[in-house]
């Protein structure tokens, strides 16, 4: 699956599933309460941090058993953890105790993850409906048909007094809808599928997809603003903070991007034994961390682009890191989830899940929450009391 692109920037009034790419929080980002992971990375930006601490020593405090694989990722609010499976269902689920709340079927593979905004579950599925789902009981409240799977979670952002949602899809789009009424605001079309997550800056959705290109587009109208060359595939989403964008794609080359000139600052690879990166980075104080398919978590001088770090994985890294204070948890397809020192990359602790664990963590109140394919949802905390 190698494309080349020639190198082209664009500039325009600049102010897991199955990877295919054949063509065909609050308004400041932040997560709303201490007790909520609302969005996939824990924020609008998709920067992957986590406020609360973990405990030491910590353990496993429940777990819960869907009807199909979990490749979407948890949300944890209103004292629910929210998440997907490939049986159909959306599920909601005690985020003490473990024990479904209530559960909705669409009928279709949900392997994206869900965004919880004020009172509602958005989640898609891989028949490209965008559903929107009453937090406390599970009511539909409306539908949106793409022309596409979804397989991305949707992010959401303001405008003027109007919450909209934004959604990508493999009909080659990004949909801005009305997050009250699931109406269209508008669509902006990239000629190539849309596999991951729009990062939200400063009033833009900065994505990529199988274009090759990390876009820039206005929240407000859909309008264009910048189109960056990337080289090959984004397979993930951006994360953004103080504007710039860090991307990676499917031929292992991973970007720092000022958004406001469009100026690759610099580019990560390993020539000799790199890979595609899946993973979404978190992007701390002064280093990214980020998985790839080489088996391998990378950290990365945020400024300079050097290698700080890798750990070793006994297999591929799609799982999207979270930085919680010195610590980085991460998921591994080698069926661990794995605790490993933000400093040095030495390990601090792992669990033996057993199957491949895709899924992204959800770090809230002391816990990691994260699902595995082997259908079964985790939540690990402090050590309780017999």
């Amino acid at each position: 699956m190698q494309t080349q692109y020639r190198p082209v920037v664009f500039l325009i009034g600049i102010s897991l599933s199955v990877f295919s790419c054949t063509p065909g929080t609050n308004a400041d980002g932040n997560a709303e309460t201490a007790g909520s992971w609302n969005i996939f990375r824990g924020d609008t930006r998709l920067a992957g941090i986590a406020e609360s601490s973990l405990p030491d020593p910590i353990e496993l405090q429940w777990t819960f058993k869907a009807g199909g694989d979990i490749l979407s990722s948890p949300v944890v609010g209103h004292g629910k953890v929210f998440i997907g499976s490939t049986d159909g269902k959306l599920y909601a689920i005690d985020a003490e105790q473990g024990f479904e709340t209530w559960v909705y079927d669409t009928g279709a593979d949900i392997e994206a993850p869900p965004l919880l905004l004020d009172a509602t579950v958005y989640v898609g599925t891989i028949e490209g409906i965008l559903y929107a789902i009453e937090a406390s009981n599970g009511n539909l409240k409306w539908e949106y048909q793409t022309d596409g799977k979804i397989v991305g979670s949707a992010n959401w952002a303001s405008v003027g007094n109007t919450k909209v949602v934004l959604i990508g899809c493999y009909d080659s789009r990004i949909h801005c809808l009305d997050a009250k009424t699931g109406s269209l605001m508008w669509t902006y079309d990239t000629k190539n599928y849309i596999n991951g997550t729009p990062a939200i800056d400063e009033g833009y959705a900065v994505f990529g997809g199988c274009d090759a290109l990390l876009h820039k587009v206005s929240v407000e109208n859909g309008a264009a603003a910048a189109r960056i060359d990337v080289s090959s595939y984004v397979a993930g989403s951006p994360a953004v903070d103080e504007g710039r964008a860090y991307v990676g794609n499917y031929d292992g080359q991973f970007y720092c991007i000022d958004l406001e000139t469009g100026r690759i600052v610099w580019k990560y690879e390993d020539l000799e034994e790199g890979d595609a990166f899946f993973s979404v980075p978190a992007v701390g104080k002064d280093r990214v961390v980020v998985g790839s398919r080489d088996y391998r978590l990378h950290c990365i001088n945020r400024e300079s682009g050097a290698r700080i770090w890798t750990f070793l994985t006994q297999d591929e890294v799609d799982s999207s890191p979270v930085i919680c204070g010195n610590k980085v948890v991460v998921g591994s397809s080698d069926g661990r989830l794995y605790i490993v020192n933000l400093e040095d990359g030495s390990e601090v602790w792992r669990y033996e899940v057993g199957e491949p664990v895709a899924s992204s963590p959800a770090i809230v109140n002391g816990k990691i929450i994260i699902g595995a394919t082997d259908g079964r949802v985790y939540a690990f905390g402090k050590r309780r009391k017999p």
